[in-house]
């Protein structure tokens, strides 16, 4: 059995503190109110600071630079995708520009700002608490299609996916009060909750939103990610009670049999529930943007991550003298496993990309346009490296059966697939005052050591070979 030490433990609290300490620091820089940005513009500008100014040329430019894209419309049509009668009124009328416009342009500016900053750390968070649970979540479902598959190869390291996919127990919980403190209205970071966005009346009505207000309502929203979460975490459960029994009565492989039916299941209400997560939690970031492909581009950026995890902690394991009968051949597996869903990714963000692009419908390409404008680093570069890296080193056979190709490969997908994460969130979140530090470092840090304090307690909890597993043998001989 392997055995957490103490040096581990501390480390892996460490990295949390820093990391919360650093987080609280974020919010603690956040401003207090619109006030704040107002005088902190002001005392930019009378240093000759041309932040403010900068944001602002940058504001036009982004405006001007989408309306030469999206067919010379206005700024609201951008936003929705339709001319409301608003903007025609707007549009319609014009007059000299007066020193209280230019006032009025400059409060509006502060509060559009204010917003933006004040969001910045809740998205950090979010963002680094999404992506360390999707990892669980991913392992856990590849998992469920290895004992549906009676796959022969893998037995060997099921003890490491269900240590690692135990963490969306914790990682839920948090996941869900981050939703239901945001459904509560202490943060902003999802435009759809803002209040009166669904009352005609109110200056903040949004057609569309509204119009899909039946299914996108924070009540329900909660309800639906509360039933995934325990769905889930219920599926979890048995699998690793079915494993372990399992082992104490391996005769009749009456356990294993139970684990294929419920795997069977499970798998069918995950690819639903998996949809539906990455509408509700990732797509209504952007309410006014749609992709028929977004859910499948969700599943393979959570499967190539997952994955990768499953290969580092074989790695660390097998260094540390654990995981006996796990040889060359499961490492060339598991890296088959990680280009294949590289590429895979691969395909379907330039499927989604390229399709979206050329038609250039102004309220789907509008998506993309914030994030090469605002984000263009960022964007095409997490593009390269969950390309690039995996192209070029795994596809060498002979590479995936070195460890520290693997292990390097490893690490820049993972980096690639937090900014995957982070440009699908912040955009529609912080608009353009990204940026990567203390609450994004901080929150990826406290996530970070949480994740690997939870799954490798767990992996100590019970030994690290499924031997009761009918296929064990097949796994300990596996050569390919």
């Amino acid at each position: 059995m392997y055995t957490l030490t103490t040096k581990f433990k501390v480390f892996a609290i460490i990295i949390m503190v820093l990391g919360a300490v650093m987080t609280g620091v974020g919010f603690l820089q956040a401003p207090a109110d619109q006030a704040a940005v107002e005088q902190m513009l002001a005392e930019e500008g009378a240093h000759g600071d041309s932040h403010g100014s900068s944001h602002n040329d940058s504001e036009s430019h982004d405006n001007s630079g989408k309306e030469n894209t999206m067919y010379n419309a206005d700024e609201s049509q951008l936003e929705t995708g339709y001319i409301t009668s608003n903007s025609t009124q707007e549009s319609e009328s014009t007059h000299a520009i007066t020193p209280h416009d230019a006032e009025d342009h400059s409060g509006s500016h502060a509060e559009h700002l204010y917003h933006q900053l004040a969001n910045r750390p809740w998205a950090a968070v979010y963002v680094a608490c999404f992506f360390f649970f999707m990892i669980g979540l991913g392992v856990l479902a590849f998992n469920a299609v290895q004992k549906v598959a009676q796959a022969g190869w893998s037995p060997v390291l099921f003890r490491v996916m269900e240590g690692v996919s135990s963490y969306i127990l914790p990682g839920g919980i948090i996941m869900f009060l981050l939703l239901l403190v945001t459904g509560l209205g202490l943060n902003h970071i999802f435009t759809w909750m803002e209040p009166g966005i669904d009352d005609p009346t109110s200056e903040a009505y949004d057609h569309i939103v509204a119009g899909k207000s039946s299914y996108l309502n924070v009540p329900f929203w909660l309800i639906r990610a509360g039933i995934f979460i325990v769905g889930w975490n219920l599926y979890r459960w048995n699998l690793r009670k079915f494993s372990l029994n399992q082992d104490e009565n391996p005769e009749g492989n009456v356990w294993y049999k139970k684990a294929f039916k419920h795997s069977a299941m499970f798998l069918v209400f995950f690819i639903v529930t998996e949809s539906i997560m990455s509408w509700d939690w990732i797509l209504s970031f952007d309410p006014h943007w749609f992709s028929t492909l977004f859910a499948w581009y969700v599943l393979a950026s959570m499967l190539v991550s997952a994955v990768t995890v499953i290969a580092l902690v074989t790695i660390f394991l097998k260094g540390k003298g654990y995981l006996e009968y796990v040889n060359d051949s499961h490492i060339h597996d598991l890296a088959k496993f990680m280009f294949g869903f590289s590429i895979f990714w691969t395909y379907l963000w330039f499927s989604q990309f390229m399709l979206i692009w050329y038609s250039n419908i102004p309220e789907e390409v509008t998506y993309f346009v914030s994030r090469i404008e605002d984000y263009n680093l960022l964007f095409f570069g997490m593009v390269a490296i969950n390309f690039l890296f995996p192209l070029l080193i795994l596809m060498n056979s002979d590479f995936k059966r070195v460890n520290w190709f693997v292990v390097t490969t490893g690490i820049f997908i993972l980096i690639g697939h937090y900014l995957d994460i982070y440009v699908m969130v912040m955009p529609a979140t912080v608009g353009e005052s990204w940026f990567l530090g203390l609450p994004e470092i901080g929150a990826l840090l406290f996530f970070g050591g949480l994740f690997l304090l939870y799954v490798f307690n767990t992996i100590s909890k019970a030994p690290l070979l499924a031997k009761g597993d009918p296929f064990i043998g097949e796994s300990k001989h596996f050569h390919y």
